[in-house]
């Protein structure tokens, strides 16, 4: 902690012979929000603090770190403190118990003032002095920067593979075209997670929930350094939530304005099958009165009542989706679109202009 408190003592003091800061530079609003979540990282919170605060210095504009405590158990929280006392740009965020990750850095997300948001793990595997490669790359106009760990020190087995097949499918359900959709190491204008909320273990998805409304995305590769101490609170356990979650992407992505597209081709589809059945039982009642439909062919009849009525509860959860679409977004003010810019010419410089120009 003494390396980290000479570090903030320094910070504020002009070098001997350079000019000094301008009046206004401490009224200039916060450009740059990095939030780390951390859980049980007790052994490396200070060493990452003191580079993240390293790097933000030399990038010269006005930043905040957000530094989110997910219920850890082993004194991070009372390290995130006392970095936060002798730091005014440090911002400790003590959750009650742990929400997870996810959860972590939505709190962070809604605590951010910056126009710009990084986010990244508290776990050293991410290195802070690639965060001015993120800021250069939203420089030059992209709204999402996504890190992609090209070379991954992780278990072939335990961790590669899996992680490979699952931003594979990702990319197909999402339709970005994204190596590593795990990362947390990303970068973010604010006004594309305006409206985003994240639940469960969907961090690892925002780039396609921020594609849905046009955020243009782009990949930079990072490096994945290997952890000093502690383990990973991950593992292969996890790869049935992301199982589950593809369909919630998929949803999320693709039907969340019309739920009843999703569920009426399956409502049509199984509708159509169950009243072929029952069409065909009743064409071979009526050539044969005599036929005892229900001892030849009773089990496919009930297949047919029953695939009758999954189509009517499919149409009518449709329906109930329509309904819940609409109270979403129209009781809690969101959209259903998202606007970049808006031009409108202004009364008497605008008409100048077009005078001017011969318009």
């Amino acid at each position: 902690m003494d390396n980290f408190r000479t570090l903030c003592k320094t910070d504020n003091v002009p070098t001997e012979g350079a000019p000094p800061a301008p009046p206004s530079a401490a009224d200039e609003p916060i450009a740059y929000s990095v939030i780390v979540p951390f859980y049980n990282e007790a052994g490396i919170v200070e060493e990452l603090c003191r580079r993240i605060t390293k790097v933000m210095r030399q990038v010269g504009k006005p930043y905040e770190l957000i530094l989110v405590n997910d219920g850890s158990a082993d004194g991070t929280g009372a390290l995130l403190e006392a970095i936060a006392r002798c730091d005014g740009r440090v911002t400790a965020m003590d959750l009650r118990r742990n929400f997870g990750q996810t959860t972590a850095l939505q709190a962070g997300f809604d605590a951010s003032v910056g126009s710009v948001i990084i986010s990244m793990d508290g776990d050293l595997q991410h290195d802070p002095y690639e965060i001015p490669l993120f800021l250069q790359k939203i420089g030059e106009g992209y709204d999402v920067v996504s890190g992609w760990r090209v070379r991954r020190g992780d278990n072939l087995w335990g961790r590669r593979i899996p992680s490979r097949i699952a931003n594979w499918m990702l990319s197909k359900v999402s339709g970005v075209k994204l190596h590593d959709f795990g990362t947390t190491f990303k970068a973010y204008r604010r006004e594309v997670l305006d409206g985003v909320r994240l639940y469960g273990d969907m961090h690892r998805f925002v780039p396609a929930v921020c594609a849905r409304l046009g955020a243009k995305i782009c990949e930079l590769p990072i490096k994945n350094v290997r952890r000093r101490t502690g383990k990973s609170n991950y593992g292969i356990e996890r790869t049935f939530r992301v199982a589950m979650d593809l369909l919630t992407l998929r949803f999320m992505t693709a039907y969340v304005t019309r739920p009843l597209h999703f569920f009426g081709k399956w409502a049509l589809l199984t509708g159509a099958v169950g009243w072929g059945v029952l069409g065909y039982g009743l064409v071979r009642k009526l050539l044969d009165w005599q036929f005892s439909l229900m001892a030849e062919h009773g089990p496919l009849m009930a297949v047919g009542f029953a695939l009758v009525i999954a189509s009517m509860l499919l149409f009518a959860t449709g329906l109930l989706g329509e309904l819940l679409m609409r109270v979403y977004f129209e009781a809690a003010g969101n959209k259903t679109y998202a606007v970049r810019r808006v031009t409108r010419q202004e009364a008497a410089a605008g008409t100048k202009a077009c005078d001017g120009a011969g318009l």
